[in-house]
């Protein structure tokens, strides 16, 4: 096959380039020059995508004897993961820009111009499987190793973006061994470290990043009886979940830490209060998309005509909410409700309904849902509320 191999810098990428060579494709490098800030410079092992990730891509690529090219995508990088970052802070939710860049820049602009091309596949190093199930279609699977598995950022992925996905580590049971296969390989990325943080943000501090990017205006902090216990700098620099940079100044009447409950943007209002009350029991998420073809009882009811209130059968799910969290057993089933975004006050939209068997804490808006069965991802969906097990105002 003619396949595009997406070169980060890294050792991940590079191991998955050197795979897919030694399996006789006929390989190109391409590296994805997302910014044109030279503050986005590595520091450390912070961020990806730098100047200094694009000449390690290339010594592997002249080391493995395949073209090596660098794609200018930084506008577009700006447009739908930066900017994108920017608005839903501003309006009180906690986004992934990780899961906006595979979504919109790693598995859509790059496959894009990779198939008219005339490339058959991506690959990446992402610790992820896709197979082909018994009925032709394309699977995204869990990875053999769980501790790095990368499924969950790859939720995004469509049906069609599946199949021309490959990604070679499917089944390396550790990240010491593709180490150590660079090593073996005499790449000199084999020991460097693993990037980390918001790839914009260098210095890694969000808070202060916001600041230049977003007006802040002085606000409450309330306690959910409406008890005004201090000021905020910002509402929009705060998540749910939060304990830190709260600077209340003094104690809980419990003596317990407080934590950021909700943040209320229209109001500018941080509200606040113990860790027992992040709990929820219900998430709706919106924006849904499925990785492959959808399940059946969902395939169904997505193609009957739109009706308000309309529910699809119940389905027995694991729920995962962040990169690096455990699995939550729960349920989940599509509805139809109004679209309260719309200015058309007959609109319909599409939400599913994930009610959790075990509880989670600290479920924030913007965050991404993402499903699965054993070990398939299902698919995603943006968390748009989540419903507190002991707060009935929520």
């Amino acid at each position: 096959m003619k396949i595009l191999a997406a070169m980060s810098g890294g050792v991940d990428s590079a191991v998955a380039a050197a795979r897919a060579v030694e399996a006789g494709h006929d390989v190109v490098g391409v590296h994805l020059a997302l910014s044109r800030m030279p503050g986005t410079l590595r520091t450390g092992s912070r961020g990806c995508c730098t100047i200094e990730d694009s000449m390690d891509a290339r010594r592997v690529c002249d080391q493995l004897g395949i073209p090596f090219y660098v794609w200018d995508f930084s506008e577009r990088f700006k447009e739908d993961v930066v900017d994108d970052f920017i608005s839903e802070y501003e309006h009180g939710r906690t986004p992934n820009p990780c899961m906006r860049c595979n979504e919109k820049i790693k598995f859509a602009a790059l496959l894009e111009k990779a198939v008219a091309l005339g490339f058959d596949a991506v690959v990446t190093g992402h610790y992820a499987k896709v197979i082909t199930n018994e009925n032709g279609n394309r699977e995204l699977h869990r990875a053999a190793d769980w501790a790095k598995d990368q499924s969950y950022v790859l939720g995004v992925l469509t049906h069609e973006q599946l199949k021309h996905a490959w990604f070679p580590l499917a089944d390396t049971p550790s990240k010491a061994e593709v180490r150590a296969e660079a090593e073996r390989r005499g790449f000199s990325v084999a020991k460097k470290p693993d990037s980390y943080d918001i790839c914009f943000i260098p210095e890694g501090d969000t808070r202060e990043w916001l600041a230049e990017h977003i007006e802040m205006n002085i606000g409450d902090i309330k306690d959910t009886e409406g008890n005004v216990l201090g000021q905020h700098e910002g509402s929009q620099a705060f998540t749910v979940g939060q304990r830190k940079g709260l600077k209340i100044g003094h104690p809980a009447p419990d003596g317990k830490p407080r934590f950021v409950l909700e943040i209320r943007p229209k109001s500018n209002e941080v509200i606040v209060g113990s860790k027992e009350l992040l709990a929820v029991e219900e998430i709706r998420g919106i924006r849904c998309t499925w990785a492959g073809e959808p399940v059946a009882q969902f395939a169904e009811f997505i193609q009957r005509p739109a009706e308000l209130g309309a529910a699809s059968a119940d389905i027995d799910i694991t729920s995962q909410v962040r990169a690096h969290a455990d699995p939550v057993l729960s349920s989940a089933h599509l509805e139809w409700v109004s679209d309260d975004e719309s200015n058309d006050e007959n609109a319909l939209r599409l939400e599913i309904v994930v009610r959790l068997k075990e509880g989670l804490r600290g479920v924030a808006p913007g965050q991404t849902l993402v499903m699965y069965q054993d070990t398939r991802v299902l698919g995603q969906a943006t968390i748009n509320r989540a419903y507190s097990l002991e707060r009935a105002d929520v």
